[in-house]
């Protein structure tokens, strides 16, 4: 009897002491994290339908049938129920039905490469990981940022992520969804804020002595604030090249937020190219693979993929 009330007082603690804790993801700020937050609710749920019936019965049948019950049915010769078999086997086979459903329908709903439908024209990212550091170019606009990244709220964004480094996931847990930032490669990732306000992005894989702190400010602004913060950007006396670049990727540690001007053209690109050509073929620019409009700042792929 001490040892059970021991083990829920120290249940009762640990829940008291989660009670400081910021559950940012069942607290979202993005369509797609609601989505997330709801398919994690609906799978718990469904789940659930079998865990607590077995936990409920496993207590029932040990009070019902202790040793000092002389009440309990007694039945030696008892071999087979139709109806505990078609629960026991029923009941897990409708929940897995419905599993399988709910996960064919949101793998494609929230495939991360899959634009997200809006009347808002969505702005491009490219997000590139360091060591230990994010830098965010936009490439539409000529600026970048480091370890700080703004976007209109009710605005879709497109980001293409790949790293310069050890692999890493990019993740903004508030606004839903991670994506890996592997090296030599780009992967694409759909957001929307729903709300303004200032959130924190992470490096969600551990990739090094600088990982704790390799964290940024996702600002989810209005039209208004947002034009002011691009306008304070093309302000900054930096500008983005290759060899400014190259200054920013040695690795440091709690790098401080950096604004730069203008960016030199394809630089992202030549970022993913550094490590490996197979992205393009032999003597083929990469320009001439898109068809119709031609992006250079993207890889066809991709394009493919958008299409």
């Amino acid at each position: 009897m001490k040892r059970a009330i021991g083990y829920c007082l120290v249940y009762l603690a640990n829940l008291f002491l989660l009670t400081g804790c910021n559950w940012v993801v069942f607290n979202p700020k993005g369509q797609i994290a609601i989505d997330e937050r709801d398919l994690i609710i609906l799978a718990t749920g469904l789940m659930l339908l079998v865990v607590i019936p077995v936990i409920v019965m496993m207590f029932v049948f040990a009070y019902r049938y202790r040793a000092t019950n002389k009440k309990a049915r007694y039945s030696p010769r008892w071999a087979s129920s139709h109806k505990i078999e078609a629960v026991v086997w029923g009941v897990p086979l409708l929940i897995i039905i419905a599993l399988g459903w709910v996960t064919w329908e949101t793998t494609h709903a929230l495939d991360p490469y899959r634009p997200l439908d809006s009347d808002t024209p969505p702005i491009n990212v490219q997000v590139v990981a360091t060591d230990w550091k994010w830098l965010f170019i936009y490439p539409d606009l000529g600026i970048a940022s480091v370890n700080e990244l703004a976007l209109p709220v009710h605005t879709p964004v497109s980001f293409t992520v790949t790293s310069d480094a050890a692999m890493t996931s990019f993740f903004i847990p508030a606004l839903g969804g991670q994506i890996y930032a592997m090296a030599g490669m780009q992967t694409k990732l759909h957001l929307i804020a729903n709300e303004a306000g200032e959130f924190r992005g992470i490096a969600a894989n551990y990739n090094g002595p600088g990982f704790s702190d390799m964290h940024f400010a996702a600002l989810s602004l209005s039209d208004g604030e947002f034009q002011a913060w691009v306008a304070k950007v093309k302000r900054a006396a930096a500008a983005l090249d290759h060899n400014s670049y190259a200054q920013l990727a040695k690795p440091t540690i709690k790098h401080p937020v950096t604004y730069y001007s203008t960016v030199q053209e394809r630089l992202f690109l030549d970022i993913v190219d550094k490590y490996e050509g197979m992205n393009k073929a032999p003597g083929t620019k990469r320009a001439q693979w898109s068809g119709g409009e031609k992006r250079a700042d993207q890889h066809p792929s991709l394009l493919a993929e958008e299409q």
